[in-house]
């Protein structure tokens, strides 16, 4: 590890005093540009230039953050790395073992994000011990979404386990309705394949399989299991799957045309929009068992000169981190809080069953990092996993030769 380039202490400990010194400045860079992102980073910049501060937006839209990435790598390149950026998971650390990134532990621990963070989450904020990245949201990847309907109709409970699921499934199919919307892309194959891990093997297998990467796991029966889960949910999708996104899956589900979908929590808001009630209209569930699978969007502070910019990074992770935006931007994503202590009275009752289930995780040790949404895996080995599982599950390859492929692949990877 290279050795933090630290932002002054001075300036760490004593926000008040440094913003008297120096106008707090911030460009900052993000790929949040859709109209619920777009009106949630307002109000930060609203909050932010109350405080004093001078806020320069530099939204990258396209390739969700692919392009905001290469436009990021040229500005570091160039010597002109922005106040902070839209980073999550491995790649904080990437950019941290580059030299890249400064350190705001003064904030944190005038803050107390130890006590207010999950562990698990302080893992991917700290380089080296100390916080160089403020958490925006954390985001639950296994939910089952279901059209309440067509389940009603059909007699059928929201789903709650894999075994669960495929009966449902059979049933509706035998009832000519479509079970599952999916959109064939490689990322929404990873979000159906690592919900499967966590629902048939459970956290334990989870952590060996996803995130250590541990050959015994992945060429175990459990792994052909989950291969073999993943071939039935191939027979519950229809034959226009091919390259869909994932919008046009959910309303799929909206408009009645199939029962199910298993994606993120940025689905309700789809649902939302179309004047859908969680709880009401349609259901959320999940079929990991327990497990909560995360992503957590986070503003990682690059290194950079001049007080006024470094008095910004200051004040822009203490407001990141405020109650205020914690909870109007994830009320605006369909994301919950990062920080434990916010209310959840104004969520409505799929956010409100997040945050639930994510204290039980918690409790229970189930908290698990997204392979498939870029918190558990660097980006080699997530993408040797993923060629494997897309490769079975537009194929006729079975459980048995898909997992000597991925052992083989993450091998190869490392």
């Amino acid at each position: 590890m290279k050795k933090m380039l630290m932002v002054s202490s001075a300036l760490a400990l004593g926000l008040a005093t440094t913003a008297a010194k120096a106008e707090p400045q911030a460009e900052v860079l993000h790929w949040w540009t859709s109209g619920g992102e777009a009106a949630a980073v307002k109000v930060l910049m609203e909050e932010f230039s109350e405080n004093g501060g001078t806020w320069t937006d530099m939204p990258v839209a396209g390739g969700g953050g692919d392009a905001a990435m290469t436009a990021l790598r040229a500005r570091v390149l160039s010597g002109n790395a922005p106040t902070a950026v839209q980073l999550k998971g491995p790649s904080i650390q990437e950019w941290y073992e580059e030299g890249a990134l400064g350190s705001i532990q003064g904030v944190a621990e005038a803050e107390n994000w130890d006590e207010l963070l999950p562990q698990a989450i302080q893992y991917h904020l700290k380089c080296d011990g100390e916080y160089c990245a403020a958490p925006v949201n954390i985001h639950r990847i296994d939910w089952i979404w279901s059209n309440s309907a067509i389940l009603e109709d059909a007699g059928i409970e929201p789903p709650k386990s894999w075994d669960e699921f495929n009966a449902a499934a059979e049933k509706l199919q035998g009832m000519g309705i479509l079970p599952l919307a999916h959109g064939g892309q490689a990322w929404q194959d990873a979000t159906l394949f690592e919900a499967v891990v966590a629902g048939l093997g459970g956290p334990d297998f989870y952590r060996k399989a996803l995130i250590d990467l541990d050959q015994d796991a992945l060429t175990s029966d459990t792994m052909i299991d989950v291969f073999n889960q993943m071939r039935t949910l191939r027979g519950y999708v229809d034959d226009n799957f091919s390259g869909r996104d994932w919008n046009l899956a959910t309303a799929m589900v909206i408009n009645g045309e199939a029962a199910f979908q298993i994606m993120g929590d940025w689905a309700k808001g789809e649902f939302i929009a179309a004047g859908k009630e969680p709880g009401k209209d349609f259901f959320c569930s999940s079929p990991s068992g327990g497990s909560y699978l995360y992503n957590v969007d986070s503003f990682a502070f690059f290194n950079v000169d001049g007080e006024d910019r470094q008095a910004g990074q200051q004040l822009l992770a203490k407001l990141t981190m405020g109650k205020n935006f914690q909870k109007v931007f994830n009320l605006n994503k369909g994301s919950i809080p990062a920080r434990l202590d916010v209310s959840m009275d104004d969520f409505e009752f799929c956010g409100r069953q997040s945050n639930a289930d994510l204290n039980t995780a918690i409790d229970n040790g189930f908290l698990l990092p997204s392979y498939a949404h870029g918190m558990a895996l660097r980006g080699a080995q997530a993408g040797a996993v993923t060629d494997v599982v897309t490769a079975h599950f537009n194929s006729d390859m079975s459980a048995e030769q898909a997992v000597e492929q991925l052992a083989q692949a993450v091998a190869a990877s490392q």
